[in-house]
């Protein structure tokens, strides 16, 4: 995944390279929406007030369970890497029998990104993606007992909110964006959750800092990332680690030496870990 400085793209046009990673990025995920094809699909916001199409995608195991995971694919609050973080992740539950929800979760979009449409249109941001995952748990916990919640990268991010505003049973946050605020913030995934004005808001930022509102945390929490991380900094984790310990949180983090970011179960063979500690 490209990095670029945000300051240089307000201020200049994007170098060709940035506009043709981006333009990739688009294209692999709209080719992974095509050939994913889950058993069910809904709109979780059909027949409601909120004029928007959120598609919860269903990966059911052939017996039926009373435990259920809703899976947020990254991206950066801009895009969904609905293949690698999304329906392979749902599948390798599935195979375990467990019931694995896609949640497609409003976005900024690569265009609003690109063009900062949101300087006068709102388009999607902050809190429309927690929303959403508040809405997909009311949903999902119709037909199971048990419920959580994983996400990936900016996921992450949304599913660690959850746990602080949703109350899912247990989370998953996996080479997540954690803080808002510097050192260590992934500037792309602020400007996509917060939009063109707010990304300045010192109040804003901090409210969305995660590291800052453990206690918020209602549910057990695993952690995963790596220290080789190019896109978003390893220490996003480890001051989330810190956080949780200091609150008292129940919580196991696992810190890799190697292995990058976006590579959802395609390196570590995290779940049966992740598994193991929710079941405790």
């Amino acid at each position: 995944m490209s990095k670029f400085s945000l300051k240089k793209s307000i201020k200049q046009p994007m170098k060709h390279s940035s506009v043709i990673a981006i333009l990739v990025i688009l294209a692999s995920s709209l080719c992974a929406s095509v050939s994913s094809v889950a058993q069910t699909t809904q709109n979780i916001w059909q027949d409601t007030s909120v004029k928007h199409r959120v598609m919860l995608d269903a990966y059911l195991p052939a017996t039926p369970t009373d435990s259920a995971i809703i899976v947020c694919p990254g991206g950066s609050y801009c895009w969904r890497a609905t293949t690698t973080e999304g329906d392979e992740v749902a599948r390798a539950f599935q195979r375990r029998g467990i019931a694995a929800y896609v949640l497609h979760y409003r976005v900024s979009g690569i265009f609003a990104y690109v063009t900062h449409s949101r300087l006068f249109f709102r388009g999607n941001q902050y809190p429309d993606a927690l929303r959403d995952v508040q809405k997909a748990l009311q949903i999902v916990r119709q037909n199971h007992k048990t419920v959580g919640v994983i996400g990936f990268s900016a996921g992450g991010h949304l599913a660690l909110m959850s746990s602080m505003y949703a109350n899912p049973d247990f989370v998953g946050s996996f080479y997540p964006v954690i803080s808002m605020r510097q050192p260590y913030v992934h500037k792309r995934s602020r400007r996509g959750l917060l939009g063109e004005y707010r990304k300045f808001s010192k109040q804003m930022r901090d409210s969305l800092s995660l590291e800052r509102h453990a206690h918020k945390v209602s549910c057990k929490v695993y952690l995963m990332n790596c220290q080789d991380d190019p896109v978003v900094k390893y220490q996003n984790s480890i001051a989330m680690d810190s956080a949780l310990t200091a609150a008292g949180k129940p919580h196991k983090y696992v810190l890799h030496a190697t292995g990058g970011h976006g590579f959802g179960i395609r390196k570590h063979d995290w779940i049966n870990d992740f598994l193991n500690y929710i079941k405790q």
